[in-house]
């Protein structure tokens, strides 16, 4: 999907063919589109490429005029039972007269700048245009971080009530989601640092003040992935050590029924043996006595064991 638009006195309009001072949106690009915007701004294919790998780190560069500029954002994948937090890259290619967005998502993060949450938006102000969306990343990282922390406590919840794998599935995959964000903001804010000092992105003053603004919010979000990824860490932990404990009650008990069962049995393996000289043979109410006297071990070796709290 190839998008292009431009804002003229703060109203966005959307265009059929590139203009200067235009930004122009590939989500999940064809082959055909992204040889398009090539021929057209002069930009190498591979650099366009290189965001669709989701295994690109992030970076920044700058090469045949073309500042480049990829970060991770946070993405949304479905799953058989609910859906789980990844992140994909995003490039970001600033020429001398357009911005080119690159993204495996069709929509995603830029979606924020179409239906007009963004303030101030003007595609004729590359730089700014940039820190916006980088602005709007943190920010939906922060967001993200957020819904986690409260499906990890709905999760929680649940496994008070009932230990399923389904619910120990769920709290692995958020945790798995958490170490992504936290990788991924951390790289992040290697590239911010980078754009800080790049004379050739930050040239006005007011776009270092809103560098400093994204950098606090990556730093914000840093830590909450932290605190979120100790926490549902040590939740998981938790429940591992009570699944194993309550493993270990159940054995307990069932090696003390078994020994308690096992009296019975020991005593008419005995009498069951074919000997003449066997106590209470002749005996009238010898079967009575000996199951009474069988029924009196359970019970004092059961007593013994209840006191052991073997129960």
């Amino acid at each position: 999907m190839i998008k292009i638009v431009s804002t003229v006195g703060h109203q966005f309009r959307e265009l059929e063919n590139i203009e200067d001072n235009c930004w122009i949106h590939l989500g999940d690009p064809t082959e055909k589109e992204i040889s398009r915007i090539c021929t057209v701004l002069g930009i190498d294919k591979d650099l366009l490429h290189a965001p669709l790998d989701e295994e690109e780190s992030s970076r920044l560069d700058y090469e045949d005029g073309v500042n480049i500029v990829i970060v991770d954002i946070p993405h949304i994948v479905p799953t058989n039972d609910g859906f789980s937090y990844e992140t994909i890259p995003l490039g970001v290619f600033i020429t001398e007269k357009n911005i080119v967005t690159v993204c495996t998502d069709e929509d995603s993060l830029v979606e924020d700048f179409w239906n007009g949450r963004v303030r101030d938006f003007d595609t004729a102000k590359k730089t700014r245009f940039l820190l916006q969306l980088l602005y709007r990343n943190a920010i939906r990282y922060l967001s993200y971080l957020k819904m986690i922390d409260k499906a990890s406590d709905q999760l929680e919840n649940v496994l008070h009530k009932s230990m399923k794998n389904r619910e120990l599935i769920q709290m692995l995959r958020l945790n798995k989601s958490l170490v992504y964000f936290s990788t991924s903001l951390k790289g992040n804010e290697v590239i911010l640092e980078k754009i800080m000092r790049s004379h050739n992105i930050i040239k006005y003053e007011e776009d270092s003040e809103l560098l400093e603004d994204v950098i606090t919010e990556n730093k914000q979000a840093i830590e909450m992935a932290g605190i979120y990824m100790d926490i549902l860490t040590g939740t998981m932990d938790a429940f591992a050590s009570l699944v194993s404990n309550n493993q270990n009650i159940i054995m307990k008990f069932l090696a003390a029924t078994t020994i308690l069962l096992e009296i019975p049995t020991i005593i008419s393996g005995f009498w069951g043996m074919n000997f003449a000289s066997m106590p209470f043979m002749e005996t009238p109410g010898g079967f009575y006595i000996i199951i009474g006297a069988s029924a009196l071990i359970v019970l004092i070796v059961g007593i013994i064991f209840w006191k052991k709290k073997m129960f």
